[in-house]
């Protein structure tokens, strides 16, 4: 089990702002901030954090579990307000298993940020 993941990126403000909106509909919040780095989490404790620096290349691809299929739906809107790109709109993707209901965008440095549910309807 992950305890938490650092990810660097090339724009502070830009990055903060659009993990704050694209992420809110999971439940996800800023937990803490210092100097160009926070960590968002869904109560106190943040397991998400970002900070300014070179980003990595290739790019990684981050799932963030969803407690439903609405909230992976919101997400994606989020996301795309944000400024995200879309890399695959909300749907199932029955070759993963029967329940995996999943939305992809790109983040400002291009990393695949996904929603994921697995429950059944």
């Amino acid at each position: 089990m992950l305890d938490h993941i650092i990810i660097s990126v090339s724009d502070y403000p830009a990055s903060r702002a659009f993990y704050e909106q694209a992420l809110a509909p999971l439940g996800y919040h800023v937990v803490m901030e210092h100097d160009e780095a926070c960590g968002f989490g869904v109560l106190e404790k943040p397991d998400f954090f970002i900070q300014l620096g070179e980003p990595v290349a290739p790019t990684i691809h981050l799932a963030f579990t969803s407690r439903d299929r609405q909230a992976v739906d919101e997400f994606h809107t989020a996301a795309l307000a944000a400024g995200g790109q879309d890399n695959g709109a909300p749907g199932l993707r029955v070759d993963y298993h029967p329940n995996y209901y999943g939305a992809f965008v790109l983040d400002p440095d291009g990393h695949n940020i996904e929603a994921v549910c697995h429950r059944a309807l």
